[in-house]
């Protein structure tokens, strides 16, 4: 098979990202349409996401917000959107670039998308060597894919707290 140079996958996740991006542009500006809200994962140490020392200690790695009742001051912008949202009676402003988005989920009409976040290496987050398929022919050594190395694997390390999206599902 030949390598992918365009990086289809990359263009991909971009493409499904700028949906992210129109509908929260389009709540900015309206507020949001009848039963709709989303429920928002992001990396928290992701290059350009902002928020305080205090909610990054809380959530060291990945963060979900809900945005549907209590949230304000919502700007989007073409890297990413602010939102004032409230935290155990405190009020927080987050900036969060759409790079750093893993998680949209419309629990109102069963709509969810995931994306993989990737580091300044280009490398998806949290990994440091993907494991290889060994030398080809020229020498060199072969990353596997990403579900292939295991990193998109559904098992969680000890400690970590995994929600399943279909948790948010309404239940016939």
């Amino acid at each position: 098979m030949a390598e992918d140079l365009m990086r289809y996958d990359i263009l991909t996740q971009d493409a499904l990202r700028g949906v992210v991006r129109k509908v929260l542009s389009e709540v900015s500006k309206t507020g949001l349409p009848g039963d709709h809200h989303f429920f928002i994962s992001f990396a928290t140490r992701a290059p350009g996401v902002r928020l305080s020392q205090r909610l990054l200690e809380e959530y060291e790695d990945e963060m979900t917000i809900v945005l549907q009742n209590q949230y304000w001051d919502l700007k989007v912008t073409d890297t990413g959107f602010e939102v004032g949202l409230s935290f155990d009676g405190q009020p927080e402003m987050l900036a969060i670039p759409f790079s750093a988005v893993k998680g949209f989920f419309d629990p109102s009409v069963q709509f969810g998308l995931q994306f993989e976040v990737r580091d300044l290496a280009g490398r998806p987050e949290g990994v440091t060597d993907l494991p290889t398929t060994g030398n080809d022919d020229t020498g060199e050594v072969t990353p596997l894919p990403i579900d292939e190395a295991g990193a998109g694997d559904d098992e969680a390390a000890e400690g970590d707290k995994v929600i399943s999206l279909d948790s948010f599902r309404k239940k016939p």
